[in-house]
């Protein structure tokens, strides 16, 4: 996914990672803990590729365990992979999970596909037998009520280390394939987890009247997730539209009509129009004052809505949003409608990812095609586009007040996953998340965002599902299945995750 130039960087994931031996091995077979120590590195230099690596080393004792506890306390760790090397005693594990909380993810990587059964030596063995301690780690981590996950597969080293008596060049294997695939997504749900925690969501002016379902308890929003949620005012917005330089309009004109095709006029939809030149100068003036606004609060994404009164400034202002909103939207500041601040946070997570994050609700079903339209008037996450996004000019927004542009595109032709976060009765966060496929089918030219979807399933059995799990109506829209990353983000969030199939 290519995107405009990221206003701010996603915080990368503090990554701890240890290997667990038992020291009583080590003057029975020289050169296996050397050897061990070997793999952690090739581990470690592996994982950088994704997040920033601490990598404390070799584990052997139970006060060992204590101190690398200590230490990636020390470091603010936001997940620990534990490499079952050979075997060691749980003992030597547990304290250091009690020390910090951190998540963690045992590792079970086997250096080789099969041992040289003939040659093999019990110190040979002993560099291959990572296994053998997971069901007793795995049993002390339950009776300690600590939550633990793990990864199988093969190391895959790319050659084999001199001291080895077997073939240990295993990258190619798909149990290697496979367990790094696991390995980047931890650390991917990982890096969500920090920069959630980290992030100000705007929420600027109030909430779609009458749309139970998206008013959220800001309060909820922070300790289920660590977002801190930035009160804005229209007036501020206002403010800043008003300091807007003639300069920087014509930066964000240059930008506009570099990033979109401007359309004619619509032969079906008399209220979709070319736009006007009034109306392109107002929306390249708002996302200007948009920009700054975002820059002056520090925010990391932004949830609006504001209805105004009839020719009223703000009402004004708010007609000349969705192209700005786009705009942000590519450049790592998501921006949800109709103050649908969960949606937002749906849509971060997938930008997060590098997957884009566009907003979304169903909008038609095409029972001949057998794909269910999902879109919106805006705003649309525009590195995902297929194609040039159009821009339209709108005599009105339906159910809104005012008259502006607003962007027609749909998402590119391939696998998608959407991405929902609701809120169940107790008040727990929950996502739910499905895979389909984006079709080539047609559109309408109203001036919004649309995407056939097909499900791989009739739409009616697929909304029937979906409708069972109680979402807010809106959803971010995601290139790729990402289904199974959604689910490590979940497991880290601490929230339930409901894949719809």
């Amino acid at each position: 996914m290519t995107r405009l130039h990221a206003i701010k960087p996603v915080k990368k994931a503090r990554i701890g990672l240890y290997s667990i031996g038992l020291q009583a091995y080590w003057g029975q077979f020289p050169g296996l803990k050397e050897r061990l120590i070997d793999y952690g590195k090739f581990l470690e230099q592996s994982m950088m590729m994704w997040g920033e690596v601490f990598h404390y080393g070799l584990v052997d004792t139970e006060a060992e365990g204590r101190r690398a506890g200590e230490w990636f306390a020390r470091q603010n760790v936001d997940l620990i992979f534990c490499h079952s090397a050979t075997y060691a005693t749980s003992s030597v594990v547990l304290p250091i999970h009690q020390h910090c909380l951190a998540p963690v993810v045992i590792l079970n990587l086997q250096p080789t596909a099969r041992i040289n059964y003939d040659q093999t030596t019990t110190g040979e063995w002993l560099a291959h037998c990572g296994a053998c301690p997971v069901p007793e780690i795995a049993n002390a981590f339950n009776r300690a009520n600590l939550p633990f996950r793990v990864v199988n597969g093969l190391l895959g080293l790319q050659q084999t280390p001199a001291v080895s008596l077997t073939d240990e060049r295993t990258s190619h294997r798909k149990e290697a394939i496979r367990a790094w695939q696991q390995i980047a997504e931890w650390i991917q749900a990982a890096t969500v987890r920090r920069t959630l925690r980290s992030s100000r969501f705007g929420y600027l002016g109030n909430t779609y009247g009458g749309m139970l379902d998206l008013y959220s308890d800001f309060t909820m929003l922070q300790a289920q997730l660590g977002i801190h949620v930035e009160l804005l005012e229209m007036c501020d917005l206002a403010r800043f539209c008003g300091e807007v330089t003639p300069r920087q309009v014509q930066a964000k004109r240059e930008e506009i009509f570099e990033t979109f095709e401007i359309s004619g006029t619509s032969t079906a939809d008399p209220i979709a129009r070319m736009p006007s030149d009034e109306q392109l100068e107002w929306s390249c003036k708002v996302a200007a004052a948009q920009e700054i606004l975002v820059r002056e609060y520090d925010l990391d994404a932004l949830s609006y809505y504001y209805h105004g009164a009839p020719g009223s400034e703000y009402e004004k202002l708010q007609a000349g949003f969705i192209v700005g909103h786009s705009l942000l939207t590519a450049r790592g500041i998501p921006c949800a409608g109709e103050g649908d601040l969960k949606t937002a946070v749906a849509m971060k997570i997938c930008d997060i990812l590098g997957k884009g994050g566009s907003f979304a609700e169903i909008v038609v079903v095409d029972y001949d095609d057998q794909t269910i339209l999902l879109g919106h008037d805006g705003p649309f996450h525009l590195a995902i586009a297929e194609g040039k996004p159009v821009l339209r000019g709108m005599g009105l927004y339906h159910g809104k007040q005012g008259a502006g542009v607003s962007v027609e595109a749909k998402v590119r032709t391939g696998p998608v996953t959407t991405l929902n976060l609701t809120q169940t009765g107790d008040g727990k966060l929950k996502l739910i998340s499905g895979e389909g496929t984006a079709t080539d089918g047609p559109i309408m030219k109203i001036g919004n965002t649309q995407t056939p979807v097909f499900f791989g399933k009739h739409p009616d059995d697929y909304l029937e599902m979906w409708f069972r799990e109680a979402p807010t109506h809106h959803c971010a829209m995601s290139i790729g299945h990402n289904a199974g990353l959604f689910d490590k983000v979940a497991d880290l969030l601490a929230c339930s995750h409901t894949i719809l199939k």
